[in-house]
């Protein structure tokens, strides 16, 4: 049997009071997906709603600390933290960072000791356009193509939303590669591939609107995920 946990890193672009000093200027940076995926904390409180599952969510920038990146990787602080004080950094890792890594990892932690499969999908969205290349899908599922579990997961899942939407580019480990430096990566470490199915779901942020369309996209994603998890439900 399986059981989910969701995450969402990027939910938000908020900047917490005591560290504005160091985004003077950057509102329009902060706004854009360098600041925060658009449209990811909607989709994930979606997703929470339909399988009832945790939700470890945060809403600061990732400009103020990269939860999806690992310690001592060159983008875990941005170009306005890089230079604090050591100090200062530590104070953000411990404030923010910190928490929300365990706080998943404890989610991850509870389906264990129940015996179940940790489904662990974290919610994302990518800029269409970056560095002058246009993207080409709409939704991205992201997965370890060594851990089988995954990339059976995510094929399936691929199959299931194309049946729905048949012009619709659903692409695998785009526009990012699944195993490269993450929090399922981190959390790969820790789990086999019986015990933990790390997922990023990546939906680009041209179709973030207030439209039924979305609406509905949003609906379709959930459903067609929970018909994977053993034992399927709804």
């Amino acid at each position: 049997m399986d059981a989910v946990v969701l995450s969402c890193e990027h939910g938000g672009n908020h900047v917490p009071p005591k560290y504005r000093d160091s985004f003077r200027d950057a509102e329009q940076v902060l706004a854009s997906h360098r600041g925060w995926d658009p449209g990811s904390l909607e989709v994930a409180q979606a997703f929470q709603r339909s399988t009832g599952a945790p939700l470890v969510s945060s809403t600061v920038t990732r400009l103020l600390v990269e939860l999806n990146r690992s310690e001592g990787h060159a983008n875990h602080f941005s170009q306005y933290t890089r230079d604090l004080p050591a100090e200062t950094k530590r104070t953000i890792n411990d404030q923010y960072y910190s928490p929300h890594r365990a706080a998943v990892q404890e989610a991850v932690e509870r389906v264990r000791a129940s015996g179940k499969r940790v489904i662990h999908l974290a919610l994302h969205s990518f800029t269409p356009e970056l560095d002058g290349e246009i993207r080409t899908a709409e939704i991205g599922l992201l997965y370890d193509p060594g851990r089988p579990g995954e990339k059976k997961f995510c094929a399936a899942w691929r199959t299931r939303l194309i049946a729905l939407h048949a012009n619709m580019r659903v692409r695998l480990n785009y526009p990012y590669l699944g195993k490269a430096d993450g929090l399922t990566t981190s959390l790969r470490k820790k789990y086999s591939d019986a015990q933990y199915v790390g997922i990023e779901l990546e939906v680009n942020q041209r179709l973030v609107t207030q439209d039924d369309a979305w609406q509905a996209l949003i609906a379709d994603l959930a459903q067609t995920f929970l018909t994977g998890v053993r034992p399927a439900v709804g």
